[in-house]
């Protein structure tokens, strides 16, 4: 059973997540809050496995609250639920230690997806999330308000690139083995390469990595 709790200002969204999410078996809501102080003062007696963390809420938002959970429980699972695929919001829940990212328009399917990836160590990021990104990336740059240093995508070797866009598809290490008829190991290897070039420190920041220089199409 995969303990989850759901922490969002929202109590009407609150209440229908609890109702889909009760209807799974292999999930119980251990939890909901209205805010990240009230899910931090929860936290030592519910224990989650997963957590669904809205990231704009009133006081302390999913961020500062995603950092404070993690300093108590490094292997805490979060997933950042947002209205909006906002570049910065999804940068500043990559650099607390998010695990999975999804829109709250997107399906049940997704949101159990993104529940059993994130509880077996994955990453998640959701299709609709990839393309609000995108577009939020596209039109930052059209207002020329991007001023990050970008770090050349040709480093990258046809192969890397290759294994970058599966990540940002969703693949498993084993998944991308299989599709590029290599070993788990060298896989394993390249990705290491790769975060070491494009100076990212996991998956969620690959992607936005692989959006900014066009490898991905959403």
């Amino acid at each position: 059973m995969i303990r989850i709790a759901l922490v969002d200002d929202h109590s009407l969204f609150r209440y229908g997540m609890k109702m889909l999410l009760a209807s799974h078996p292999d999930f119980e809501v251990v939890a909901d809050a209205g805010s990240g102080e009230e899910f931090l003062s929860q936290l030592d007696s519910v224990r989650p496995d997963v957590v669904f963390m809205d990231y704009a809420m009133p006081g302390m938002n999913g961020a500062e609250t995603t950092a404070k959970a993690l300093e108590r429980y490094p292997d805490l699972k979060v997933i950042t639920l947002s209205m909006f695929g906002d570049n910065a919001y999804y940068s500043h829940m990559v650099s607390v230690g998010a695990r999975g990212f999804l829109l709250k328009d997107s399906g049940f399917d997704e949101v159990v997806a993104a529940v059993e990836t994130v509880s077996a160590g994955g990453e998640y990021f959701s299709e609709l999330l990839l393309s609000a990104l995108s577009q939020s990336m596209r039109s930052t740059r059209l207002a020329g308000d991007d001023h990050e240093e970008i770090i050349d995508a040709d480093r990258l070797s046809d192969r890397e690139i290759e294994i970058l866009v599966a990540i940002c598809q969703g693949l498993s290490t084993q998944e991308i083995a299989d599709k590029l008829f290599i070993s788990k190991r060298t896989v394993d290897k390249h990705r290491a390469n790769i975060l070491e070039k494009s100076g990212c420190k996991n998956s969620a920041s690959l992607v936005v990595y692989a959006i900014r220089h066009g490898l991905v199409e959403v």
